[in-house]
């Protein structure tokens, strides 16, 4: 028996980047998923894992995660039509860089509202269906960017990845008790179409030399796949997990482990 199986897992942000790979290895594992996501792409998305996984339920929703009533609507209907929602992966966000003096409050705010509100409000709607189950599982998508690390022009991005680690642990001790256990992935450079944005925001001639810059800082010398982020997500989701609850787990390659910049001798 594979261990997401006879589970029904929401994932946001899934058309996509790290959601496209948790959806991946969710529905490896045998979950029953179901895609929050804005994005136009999401119904592309939906047409080819139904060609590559043709006997699992998959289906999604196109909604903004900001629309607060919208959210608990497509719940509602998802706890209708299933029975029981056991997973929720809040993986949609979202990452414009600019300096702290030249950004925007319409930027700040467009950060705010997606990475801490959206989180917010998905998680408030599936909570109280979680609570009818006999075990649950949360599990949000910070970042090592905020609670550990941080570039110039990462100011709202990191302050909103920061604020998920405490949006995690007080989660956590609510609901506790409840047997719904939350977590959070802190991702380090994992490749994704954001991975892709961000070199290409550097203006560089040669965007994929900027992506072979970061590789080579990071002591495994690659960036992570989503697959590897989807399995961590799995582990997390799974009664693997059962123990662990409040935590903040780093997948980076061990980018964060260096003192110096010289990571070779």
């Amino acid at each position: 028996m594979e261990k997401l199986e006879g589970k029904v897992a929401i994932v946001t942000g899934g058309a996509m980047g790290n959601g496209l790979g948790i959806v991946k290895v969710f529905l490896r594992h045998q979950a029953q998923v179901v895609i929050l996501d804005y994005s136009e792409e999401l119904n592309q998305t939906l047409d080819s894992l139904h060609q590559e996984y043709p006997n699992q339920v998959i289906e999604g929703y196109v909604v903004d995660i900001r629309d607060r009533e919208k959210v608990q609507s497509i719940c509602c209907k998802v706890y209708e039509k299933y029975g029981h929602i056991d997973i929720l992966v809040n993986n949609a966000g979202v990452a414009r860089l600019e300096t702290f003096e030249n950004m925007s409050d319409e930027v700040r705010d467009f950060h705010f509202d997606i990475n801490i509100k959206g989180t917010w409000n998905v998680t408030k709607a599936v909570v109280p269906y979680m609570k009818k189950n006999s075990s649950s599982s949360i599990v949000n998508l910070s970042s090592v960017t905020g609670p550990m690390v941080a570039d110039s022009g990462e100011v709202a991005y990191a302050t909103t990845k920061a604020a998920l680690i405490g949006f995690t642990k007080g989660l956590a001790m609510e609901l506790v008790n409840d047997h719904i256990r939350v977590n959070a992935i802190m991702p380090g450079y994992i490749h994704t179409p954001m991975v892709d944005g961000i070199a290409k925001d550097t203006n560089a001639s040669n965007p994929k030399e900027v992506i072979d810059g970061i590789a080579m800082g990071i002591p495994m010398k690659r960036l992570g796949t989503i697959e590897e982020l989807g399995e961590l997500a799995a582990f997390l989701a799974s009664e693997e997990s059962s123990y662990i609850t409040g935590q903040g787990i780093v997948i980076d390659g061990g980018s964060t482990l260096p003192e110096t910049m010289s990571v070779g001798v």
